[in-house]
């Protein structure tokens, strides 16, 4: 056990919520759970997470050794698209997790890439996300680029942050959009209350924006090309949330009765643009409508 000891500097703040403030490297639901587990003390004494601190109370936190989690090259196809000594872009089909994490430790875009790669990964990121330079959702399909050694990792990382790979997407959402073109201006951060989501969040949230371009309208549903500016957490999910027209099939921001059987929300990164970290060349990859979108299409054009 790691032992943390902190004298409190604010009158009547909630435990959670300030220790969250102090510990940055912890979130508040990892607080809450030290609390339920009686691994943080005021004077002594165990207290609930919305325990309410007194100015000049001695705060006592033990935090448990991290788990050391063995991940493990798997014989999984991959659909690469390019590979070179530098990157491999890869189209990620629905379903499946990008890297191991809690409940998901096997059967990984990871686990695959240790078996297609072998040591020729990057470090940067660990054990748990050799390679990982962005990452998109278990039920989104489509493009996402993986560094192969610790150079290619650091530029392409740095052209992420100034918004220089250029990742563009398609989906379906609910309801009609009559505007043609549209930009989704709004902040980005965690739901106040729900803390394993994102949400609009004017407060705390970080810049994000999205553009969208309509390609087709059915009854009740619109087609959707997208385009990221920013690359937040869940950012078309939650934007598309956020003007009321949430993606279709998704469980998360979406409907709480879905209408169709999509098994996760229609949403699919078709098209990559990014600067070649070796040559400097400017690359472009593109990958076809998958097939769970192109019949969820088919289904809509025949009920117009």
């Amino acid at each position: 056990m790691k032992e943390i000891i902190l004298e409190c500097d604010e009158n009547s703040a909630r435990i959670d919520a300030w220790l969250a403030g102090k510990l940055e490297e912890y979130s508040r639901s990892y607080i809450q759970k030290l609390c339920q587990d009686g691994h943080i003390t005021v004077d002594g004494v165990g207290v609930k997470s919305n325990y309410r601190l007194k100015t000049g109370e001695r705060i006592t936190a033990l935090i448990p050794e991290a788990e050391v989690l063995q991940v493990t090259a798997e014989e999984i196809p991959l659909d690469i698209v390019y590979e070179d000594e530098h990157i491999i872009v890869i189209n990620k089909p629905k379903g499946m997790v990008v890297h191991p994490a809690a409940g998901n430790y096997t059967g990984t875009l990871v686990n695959a890439l240790m078996k297609h790669c072998g040591e020729s990964l990057s470090d940067i990121n660990g054990i748990i996300r050799p390679g990982i330079v962005h990452r998109i959702d278990k039920d989104t399909s489509g493009l996402l680029v993986v560094a192969k050694n610790n150079h290619a990792h650091e530029f392409l990382s740095k052209k992420l942050k100034t918004h220089d790979i250029k990742r563009e997407y398609i989906a379906l959402v609910e309801g009609i959009i009559y505007e043609s073109t549209g930009k989704i201006d709004a902040p980005i951060g965690r739901h106040p209350v729900e803390r394993k989501k994102m949400s609009v969040n004017v407060k705390s949230g970080r810049n994000a924006v999205t553009h969208f371009k309509v390609l087709d309208r059915f009854p009740a549903a619109t087609y959707l090309e997208l385009k990221l500016e920013t690359g937040r957490t869940h950012q078309i999910r939650v934007h598309m949330a956020y003007i009321n027209h949430p993606v279709i099939g998704d469980e998360v921001y979406g409907r709480k009765k879905q209408r169709f059987d999509t098994r996760g929300q229609v949403l699919h990164a078709r098209r990559l643009t990014l600067e070649h970290p070796a040559t400097g060349e400017l690359m472009e990859f593109e990958v076809p409508v998958p097939d769970y979108f192109t019949r969820l299409i088919q289904e809509l054009k025949e009920v117009r």
